[in-house]
């Protein structure tokens, strides 16, 4: 899946008809409904749950309907309303999850971790007595992960369907040791796993340094803190188009003085934020609420579900100008053959309606321009993909009816439902005329493997994984060739905007800077590169790490690189580090692995995701371990 975007162009009449039904009736009932929602009775309760119950934000939007100034609008734009609301919410109740588990994590590594004096106190043992359980409790668990290893080698080839269990194989020694700590009960076991726990799963000789100890104990306690700040984060707001609310803000910040800090960091946070001067985007989910027209002159234009007659001209780049015109022979098919062919397998799945911010003064809709997105599944491109699609949708709509089928009595929604799912499986089988592309098929042993650094971005490894062999390396200087002078334009370019954000920073002024696009122009060439050399070599797979671990990888490679440059003298290796971090640029790796896996579907190049493991040699050698690590993982499964 792809996301395309287009210009739209219309006459004034038109645009200021959408800008007046997005900016004046949908953006401020998305602002209501985001503040009801935040002084819910039982919005407590939800972020527990980390959930919100179904019906809530509809019944919301319906009580909402009857007022004036929400009322009259189309039904796709309540619609979107409430699915962006939804979003919103979702998205701030997941952060508030995943803040609470690492707090709890956190306090549970705190709880563990103790000196070894305290140790010895509460074992009541010599440090050498622990030290000698925790050499006896590392072979025992080195001896039951090779006998688990073996158990799996032997089911695997009695049943090769079979999955593992989570949490058996797949787990790391640190995890099984935390578990093992646990659920131990002998004070003397307690005190050894501690002591492993805190030394990385090793044994260590060298007497411990108390006031490190201390310093690592208290930067946890720190991390905590600044985890149940975060925690106590302001519910999603709005935008603030008109200006009202800063407005308010400023006057109350003017003639009041704060009752304590948190009031006053929320009136400094209201008064620096930068709110967009655009409306809310709206939401087409289904591909059928947008009709694609073609006049005399070959010109696209697009009609959208809601707005009438008004009609939109589609300008896009000539790299995108084919599949939108895919857009509207997908739809003339269907016309034209009476609704015998499924939407479903339409090329366009999805798209979203917004407006793209400019400078200047005049007219909000003459100001701004209307900008459409749309969802694009690339498999549908050729006739090979389309039947590979209608499989899988065939198989889907199967399922819901068997177990609708399964159901005594039927509400005339479910019946609805029901009748529309039949009558998609009786068309999915009607393939919409496409171009004949033979599938891509790599073999299964090569891999290319992707690691990610600090500063090298990108660097590839070609894995013959059957023989254990490495067939070529390329850096990111090969990767980008003649293009590779863009790397450094873009780190210059990182450093200054970084530098500017400081200073604004120590100014408590506004410090969102935008930046160009030559970071994602890069990540684009790196991605096409590292496609090309999967098709070179017929891989049958991309290995690319899992985000999550980059704290640890890059870690790791900064302390490595201040080893070897400062041999022997800890500090002069701590301040190395922390000058060497802010000197290189920091890449969007998000970014960059949305890039190959966008290149890497148009291509149908299957992209496997696992962890990098955290060694400390060359890049080359990280991105090998990564294919190898990959392709036994897959053979366990």
């Amino acid at each position: 899946m792809i996301t395309i975007q287009c210009r739209l162009v219309a006459n004034k009449e038109t645009l200021r008809h959408l800008w007046e039904l997005m900016a004046e009736k949908n953006t401020p009932l998305i602002n209501e409904l985001l503040e009801k929602l935040g002084k819910h009775p039982d919005l407590d309760t939800w972020v527990q749950k980390g959930n919100l119950p179904t019906d809530v934000i509809k019944t919301l939007c319906n009580s909402l309907k009857t007022q004036e100034q929400f009322a009259d609008q189309p039904a796709r734009s309540y619609t979107s309303a409430m699915a962006l609301v939804d979003y919103i919410y979702k998205s701030w109740l997941a952060l508030q999850q995943g803040r609470k588990r690492k707090i709890e994590g956190k306090e549970r590594w705190l709880k563990m971790l103790k000196s070894d004096v305290e140790l010895e106190q509460e074992s009541n043992c010599s440090l050498d007595i622990i030290r000698a359980k925790a050499t006896e409790i590392l072979t025992i668990f080195a001896t039951q992960s090779t006998q688990t290893e073996n158990q799996q080698t032997e089911r695997r080839k009695g049943n090769k369907t079979k999955k593992r269990k989570a949490g058996k194989v797949n787990t790391t020694l640190f995890n099984v040791l935390f578990d093992a700590y646990e659920e131990a009960n002998d004070p003397l076991s307690r005190s050894a796993l501690a002591y492993l726990l805190k030394n990385n799963c090793q044994v260590s000789e060298v007497e411990e340094d108390l006031e490190k100890f201390a310093k690592n104990r208290r930067k946890k306690e720190i991390e905590i803190e600044r985890l149940k700040e975060q925690l106590k984060s302001r519910i999603p707001k709005g935008r603030d188009l008109t200006g009202d609310k800063w407005l308010e803000t400023l006057a109350i910040a003017t003639s009041n003085v704060p009752s304590n800090e948190d009031e006053a960091k929320s009136w400094q946070a209201m008064l620096l934020r930068e709110s967009s001067s655009v409306p809310f985007p709206m939401a087409y989910e289904t591909n059928e609420d947008m009709t694609w027209l073609k006049n005399d002159k070959g010109r696209i234009f697009v009609r959208f579900n809601g707005l009438g007659k008004h009609t939109f001209e589609v300008y896009c780049d000539q790299r995108q100008l084919h599949w939108f015109q895919r857009f509207v022979e997908d739809q003339e098919t269907k016309r034209n053959s009476q609704d015998q062919y499924s939407s479903s397998l339409f090329t366009l799945r999805s798209g979203r309606l917004a407006w793209q911010e400019r400078q200047g003064k005049g007219e909000a809709w003459n100001l701004h321009r209307p900008i459409l997105y749309c969802s694009v599944d690339t498999r549908l491109w050729t006739m090979e993909g389309t039947k590979q699609v209608a499989e899988e949708k065939a198989k889907l709509a199967g399922k819901i009816l068997a177990k609708m089928a399964e159901k005594a009595d039927l509400n005339e929604k479910q019946q609805a439902f029901v009748t529309r799912k039949q009558s998609t499986l009786a068309r999915i089988n009607n393939h919409f005329p496409r171009p004949n592309k033979p599938t891509y098929q790599g073999q299964p042993h090569i891999l290319v493997g992707v690691s990610l650094g600090l500063d090298q971005p990108a660097t590839v490894a070609v894995v013959d994984a059957a023989k254990g062999e490495v067939l070529v390396y390329r850096s990111i200087k090969q990767l980008l060739g003649e293009n590779y002078n863009l790397l450094n334009r873009q780190r210059q370019q990182q450093q200054r905007l970084s530098h500017e954000r400081h200073k604004a920073q120590k100014q408590n002024a506004p410090n969102s800077f935008g930046e160009s696009e030559l970071g994602q122009y890069v990540d684009r060439l790196l991605a096409a590169s590292i496609v090309a050399i999967a098709k070179t070599y017929q891989a049958g797979s991309i290995v690319i790490p899992k985000l999550r671990d980059l704290r640890e990888i890059i870690q790791s490679e900064v302390q490595a690189r201040a080893e070897k440059k400062i041999p022997g003298y800890k500090e002069g290796q701590q301040k190395y580090a922390k000058e060497y971090r802010m000197s290189v640029h920091r890449w969007s790796y998000g970014r960059l692995i949305q890039s190959i896996q966008s290149k890497a579907a148009n291509a149908g190049i299957a992209i496997e995701i696992t962890f990098q493991p955290i060694i400390r040699g060359s890049p080359q050698e990280k991105a090998r371990d990564l294919a190898l690590f990959a392709y036994h993982e897959r053979r366990l499964t």
